[in-house]
């Protein structure tokens, strides 16, 4: 069975904060900042609604492409995003994207 790498985007209920990670576990991830797992930026912002996401084969990429991301101006991000999903769905409720 393949592994997969994904980098993603979430945002909070207003979609005014945004937030690019990586993993090799999106449901897991996206869990974990739903359910405020650990102490930090998304917990304390209540970022957790899945917005965008990529998936890579290999985990370099992924983690190339999530640097590549983190520098992008907002707007630049936003623009994917909307281009991706543009009612700004939360991804992980759709589940229509991710893997078991």
């Amino acid at each position: 069975m393949a592994r997969h790498y994904f980098t993603y985007i979430i945002t909070d209920k207003s979609n005014s904060k945004l937030y690019v990670g990586m993993t090799n576990d999106i449901n897991r991830r996206i869990n974990e900042h739903k359910n405020k797992i650990y102490s930090s930026f998304t917990s304390r912002s209540s970022i957790s609604k899945l917005i965008y996401v990529e998936t890579f084969d290999h985990p370099q990429k992924a983690i190339s492409r999530e640097k590549q991301l983190k520098n992008w101006h907002r707007e630049w991000k936003m623009n994917l995003i909307k281009k991706n999903n543009p009612n700004f769905d939360d991804l992980y409720e759709c589940k229509t994207t991710l893997y078991k």
